[in-house]
């Protein structure tokens, strides 16, 4: 099942970002859940959450791979959605 998670970082958390962007890549790369990721970005080009797209098999994957995220363990995100998702193009 694929799986949006969508976060938005707490205001003025980009240095717990950049600390801990290295880590937060790596465990992107990690595993095969991962389908798309990227920032988001606020109007000045910063980036302000996540947008990930995850292939898992069900809700209970797709919250147990959000814990263990970097980011999350850090304190980043003000809020995390975790949305079913159906791909139509692409």
């Amino acid at each position: 099942m694929l799986v949006a998670l969508i976060a938005h970082d707490n205001p003025g958390a980009l240095p717990i970002r950049q600390e801990n962007r290295p880590a937060h890549v790596e465990y992107l790369k990690a595993g095969d859940a991962v389908q798309q990721a990227g920032p988001l970005l606020d109007e000045k080009g910063e980036m302000a959450g996540s947008l990930i797209i995850l292939d898992v098999a069900d809700m209970d994957a797709a919250r147990s791979w959000a814990a263990g995220d970097p980011y999350g363990k850090a304190g980043l995100f003000a809020s995390v959605q975790l949305i079913p998702w159906n791909r139509v193009i692409g």
